[in-house]
C-alpha cells in the first residue's frame, strides 16, 4: 500500500528515474482491487452510465481518469529500470503481443548499477538483494 501511495503522493506525473518492481507491482496490484471495489459498488448503486450493453461505472471511470497519468508515469519508469525508453509503451498497442512483450519487460530485473535514466533503485551494486 505505502507503494501505491508514494506513486501518487511523490511521483504522479513523474515521468524521469526508475521503478522499482515492487512499486510498479504493488501499484498495480492495489490499482486493480480499488477498481475492482469500485466497479461492485457502481453496479450495486446501479452508478452505470451507458445504453447498458457495455456499461461504464461512474466511481469506475472518475477513479481510472484520476490514476491514468500516474499509471503511466510508473510504467514509464519501470521501463526506464530495465535500460528501455518509455516509448517501448506503445507495443502494447499491438494486439496480445504487444502486451506479452511488455509483461516481460516490466518482470525482467533491473538493469544493474546506473544507467542513463538515474542510479538503480535497488541499489549501486550489481549484487543488489532481491527486488521482491
Amino acid at each position: 500500500m505505502n507503494d501505491y501511495l508514494n506513486v501518487l503522493r511523490n511521483h504522479y506525473a513523474d515521468f524521469r528515474g526508475r521503478a522499482r518492481r515492487r512499486e510498479y507491482w504493488m501499484f498495480t496490484l492495489v490499482n486493480a482491487i480499488i477498481a475492482f471495489v469500485l466497479g461492485v459498488i457502481d453496479g450495486v448503486m446501479g452508478l452505470n452510465l451507458g445504453d447498458g450493453s457495455q456499461p461504464v461505472g461512474l466511481l469506475g471511470l472518475i477513479y481510472s481518469l484520476v490514476v491514468l497519468v500516474p499509471g503511466l508515469a510508473v510504467s514509464v519508469r519501470r521501463l526506464h529500470d530495465t535500460g528501455r525508453s518509455g516509448w517501448w509503451l506503445l507495443i502494447g498497442l499491438i494486439p496480445f503481443v504487444g502486451a506479452i512483450v511488455l509483461l516481460i519487460f516490466t518482470v525482467s530485473d533491473s538493469q544493474p548499477g546506473p544507467n542513463r535514466w538515474g542510479p538503480n533503485p535497488k541499489g549501486q551494486g550489481a549484487n543488489a538483494a532481491v527486488d521482491w
